[in-house]
């Protein structure tokens, strides 16, 4: 009766171990299955970036749509020239907001060999640059400039010395014998500048573009380049390192299908200057433009 019992007992233990094992085994594997939730892994993709409002809201879009699809995204900040030098090199694989035939014109004569350059672009608003004043400012064209350095502090307010539009300012400058000083610096530093003569209602001039928000924030306008010193009008292009294509073509195709107007984009920046951190801002534009979003990958 006694073993009987002990048999019974032993059996019953060894079934139970079993279920348990045959549990925790099944628990394991179903771990390791991917989910929606966690597409697979499919490569890592680096975009630069310079710190242009646009910039920073596009880049940030595409992070948010490449990783929603199962790539890795690393964005890193830099100066131009730096950026072009990266991109060449392949330790850079895209940069969405080169402004070309004008602005960024001696970066891409210099490294577009090793460079390409999707047709189009995503941005179907207006692309201008130029020299801009806040709408109490009685000039109407650049030519004046000279004859107003004194309201003006003798000082025109730029962007990144190493722009190539920085070259293009400071030889009117030269040309024209102005006793005007082109002052470089960061869009921060500039918008800064703008903003505390704006409050002051002080003149000012600066080198602006469009689309920025500040053409929201404040009421500015475009000085009339009677001599087209800044060229033709621009275009916004995205720019790969030559392989790029070849080794990630679902997201060379997606980047040649997106668009965006000045709407979306300014509310991406509208977010940023309320206070989000721009990923965030990304990610709510995303999932409030999902119909937008998923034709880029029709």
């Amino acid at each position: 009766m006694d073993s009987k019992f002990k048999f019974s007992k032993v059996l019953g233990l060894l079934v139970i171990f079993s279920l348990v094992t045959s549990l925790l085994t099944g628990c394991g594997q179903q771990s390791e299955q991917p989910t929606a939730q966690q597409p697979q892994d499919k490569g890592t993709v680096k975009i630069g970036l310079v710190t242009w409002a646009e910039d920073v809201a596009i880049s940030n879009v595409v992070k948010t749509v490449l990783q929603d699809k199962g790539y890795k995204v690393e964005l890193q900040t830099l100066d131009v020239a730096p950026l072009f030098v990266g991109l060449s090199r392949g330790d850079l694989d895209l940069y969405l907001d080169a402004w070309l035939p004008t602005t960024q014109k001696n970066y891409w004569d210099q490294y577009k060999d090793k460079l390409e350059k999707f047709p189009g672009s995503w941005y179907t608003g207006e692309v201008k640059s130029g020299l801009v004043v806040p709408k109490y400012v009685t000039l109407n064209t650049v030519d004046e400039i000279g004859t107003q350095a004194d309201k003006l502090n003798g000082e025109i307010i730029g962007i990144d010395p190493g722009a190539n539009v920085m070259k293009t300012i400071g030889q009117m400058i030269k040309d024209n014998g102005w006793n005007i000083k082109l002052v470089s610096g960061s869009e921060a530093a500039m918008l800064a500048t703008l903003d505390k003569a704006y409050r002051e209602k002080k003149w000012i001039v600066i080198y602006g573009w469009s689309p920025h928000w500040m053409f929201a924030k404040y009421d500015l306008k475009f000085l009339d380049d009677t001599k087209n010193v800044f060229g033709a009008s621009e275009q916004i292009v995205t720019l790969a390192n030559q392989n790029f294509s070849k080794k990630m073509p679902e997201v060379a195709d997606m980047i040649k299908k997106m668009k965006m107007d000045d709407k979306q984009i300014g509310t991406i920046e509208d977010m940023i200057n309320g206070g989000m951190t721009p990923i965030d801002a990304a990610k709510k534009w995303v999932a409030d433009n999902k119909s937008v979003v998923d034709g880029w990958f029709k």
